[in-house]
């Protein structure tokens, strides 16, 4: 009777640690998920504020129109428009 019981508390306890041990590996699991996320969140937050900037900057119409000048050589009607183009030695 006793070999029974003994047998009976050592398969309980090897299935117990079975499900420890996939507890655990399901923890390490999505561990590294949050960690993968929460370096992507951190990305997304840095380029959420490079946008929030970058709408900052081109909300005002004379940062608008600078940049409208010098990326695609903007002119207002009856403007004329000098390109100037560097040496090699700059």
């Amino acid at each position: 009777m006793q070999r029974v019981i003994r047998i009976s508390l050592f398969v309980v306890l090897v299935s117990f640690l079975w499900q420890l041990y996939q507890l655990y590996s399901e923890y390490r699991e999505l561990n590294n998920e949050h960690l993968i996320i929460d370096g992507e969140w951190s990305v997304l937050q840095k380029e959420q504020a490079s946008l929030k900037a970058d709408l900052d900057y081109f909300s005002e119409s004379e940062n608008l129109e600078k940049e409208l000048r010098g990326r695609y050589n903007y002119k207002e009607p009856g403007e004329k428009l000098i390109i100037v183009v560097p040496t090699k030695e700059e």
